[in-house]
């Protein structure tokens, strides 16, 4: 090739690739330690957010991830060993453009159309600060540990100009209800804040248990404690000696009038441990329906031709608008499946 050819060969090559579709990149991730990360190892807390337990993403990767410094804690380089604490920020690189040969990379995963499309009709609040969304049972909060595409996901795919988009807080895939989205750096830090066991943040859950709760109102305190062996999914345990401290306030709305002995509780968590208010309600003895991991089969099968998925529904919110301070609540009944079990037991939400 002649030099005189070389300008325009540029700008022939310049043009092919502006032609070309934009290409949905993975994003830098900033996951902010919850209270039921607080103590966790960062290279444990990585492999569950890359989903390498699950063979998505090879274990070695995470681990080149923290020797070459592209993960930081805090804005710091840190070592796999580091305990975690509630609060710190996780730098999270695009997994993608660290692996190497990008031929080899991983495709982003598709979202279908349907999904995308479905994601407008659940947001039930939004300003210029954030959203607060009605996340359906199924839906993981975010993408990693075997699922391709998660709520936030979601989010950036329907609202490709938003600036950022990042969650609040989480909720578990089986747990249908509220999440709150941040669209600024400055109101993920406020809402952050506030969602800290000592913050303003209000979380209400609605859980459908098998018998009748003796006391209209209960607090529970019993430490909890991960259960992780490797190669297998964790459960939690309730641990006196070496559990975290987990508080949850139930209130008994009603009990079933006819049929199986059933029990509409409110819980309030004051903590945020995993699982804490599954575990917290096995613990006393009313296993939350249709939770497959710590509910009862035996109890679940008569109520329903096929097992109910998980009765447990964050309802409300309420929290502090993070620009303006004024009080923000937000309610949202428990999906339509939870209405034959309902009506068959007498109970009923009330707004």
């Amino acid at each position: 090739m002649t030099a005189e050819n070389r300008p325009e060969h540029h700008r022939q090559t310049t043009q092919q690739a502006a032609d070309r579709p934009a290409v949905d990149r993975p994003r830098v991730r900033l996951e902010t330690v919850d209270a039921r990360s607080d103590g966790q190892r960062l290279d444990n807390f990585l492999l569950r957010e890359l989903g390498a337990q699950h063979d998505k993403q090879p274990r070695a990767l995470v681990y080149r991830l923290i020797r070459k410094g592209q993960v930081r804690v805090n804005k710091k380089r840190a070592k796999p060993m580091q305990r975690l604490r509630s609060g710190d920020i996780v730098r999270i690189p695009p997994v993608r453009d660290l692996r190497g040969d990008p031929d080899t990379a991983r495709p982003t995963a598709s979202i279908p159309a349907g999904w995308i499309e479905r994601i407008e009709t659940l947001i039930r609040h939004e300003d210029e600060a954030l959203l607060v969304v009605d996340k359906p049972a199924g839906l993981a909060a975010h993408a990693g540990s075997g699922y391709d595409f998660g709520l936030i996901e979601l989010l950036r795919a329907a609202r490709p100009s938003e600036a950022m988009l990042e969650l609040a807080h989480r909720i578990d895939r089986e747990t249908s209800g509220l999440i709150v989205v941040a669209k600024s750096r400055e109101a993920l830090l406020a809402l952050q804040e506030q969602f800290r066991p000592e913050g303003a943040a209000k979380k209400h859950y609605l859980a459908l248990c098998h018998g009748h709760w003796r006391d209209a109102h209960q607090t529970v305190n019993a430490p909890l404690r991960k259960d992780q062996g490797e190669g297998r999914a964790h459960r939690v345990v309730v641990d006196t000696q070496r559990g975290k401290s987990a508080r949850t306030d139930f209130e008994r709305l009603g009990t079933s009038h006819r049929g199986p002995a059933l029990s509409l509780m409110k819980a309030t968590l004051h903590t945020g441990r995993t699982h804490q208010i599954r575990v917290h309600c096995r613990h006393v003895g009313h296993p939350i329906v249709g939770d497959s991991k710590y509910g009862d089969r035996g109890l679940d099968r008569p109520l329903a031709r096929r097992r109910p998925g998980l009765m447990l529904h964050a309802y409300r919110l309420a929290l502090a608008h993070p620009d303006h301070g004024g009080r923000l609540t937000i309610t949202s009944m428990p999906p339509d499946s939870w209405q034959p079990l309902l009506d068959q037991a007498g109970l009923a939400v009330k707004p």
